[in-house]
């Protein structure tokens, strides 16, 4: 166990485990997307209760995967990288989903993707040269509310184009202040600031 500080400058203490149950709760939200993607495309695009269980059940389990592993003491750097991948990848596939439908422009997905692989790059590169994951950081946090609130406008709600527009824009805003926020913080760990 190892006493850090993170971007914020809190003391966080970090355990090397793998199996506690807010990394199970991160990696069970991968899993959702295959089946919302298939029940939604074979049911002629109707939601239906399922679909809405799990996307109610990948919305909490965001919130719920950090608040165990502080409620528990057991911030792990397993838990570090899974929760941002388990995000990333559930979010690919279910955008990837609704561009293939129609719902939602290509070039927004591709600007995401673009985004979250440069973050991802920049993420192991200081895993590799620190030999530790740097934790999200609250811009990040909130530009994956805000993709989550306009995907789900898409998804629910696909005649309210006034409010997928009002989301789009802010999550475009948001992905890219938190890209050059992410950019900032990668500038400063490689120059040595201590993260964590």
């Amino acid at each position: 166990m190892i006493g850090q500080s993170n971007i914020n400058k809190e003391k966080v203490q970090v355990k090397d485990l793998t199996f506690t149950w807010s990394n199970f709760i991160s990696l069970t939200r991968i899993f959702i997307a295959a089946p919302v993607i298939y029940m939604h495309y074979t049911n002629g695009h109707r939601i239906t209760l399922p679909i809405t269980i799990l996307i109610i059940y990948g919305v909490l389990s965001d919130y719920l995967d950090g608040y165990v592993a502080r409620k528990t003491n057991n911030v792990t750097e397993w838990g570090k990288a899974l929760d941002p991948i388990a995000d990333k990848v559930t979010a690919f596939f279910l955008f990837a989903y609704t561009v293939y439908i129609g719902w939602i422009p290509l070039w927004f997905f591709v600007v995401g993707v673009v985004r979250d692989a440069l973050i991802l790059g920049g993420s192991a590169y200081i895993q590799q040269t620190k030999g530790k994951v740097a934790m999200a950081i609250m811009s990040g946090k909130v530009s994956v509310n805000a993709l989550a609130a306009y995907w789900i406008s898409v998804f629910f709600f696909p005649g309210a184009t006034g409010f997928q527009h009002f989301f789009m824009g802010c999550s475009l805003v948001l992905m890219i202040f938190s890209f050059f926020d992410y950019f900032h913080r990668f500038n400063q760990i490689r120059k040595g600031l201590d993260f964590n």
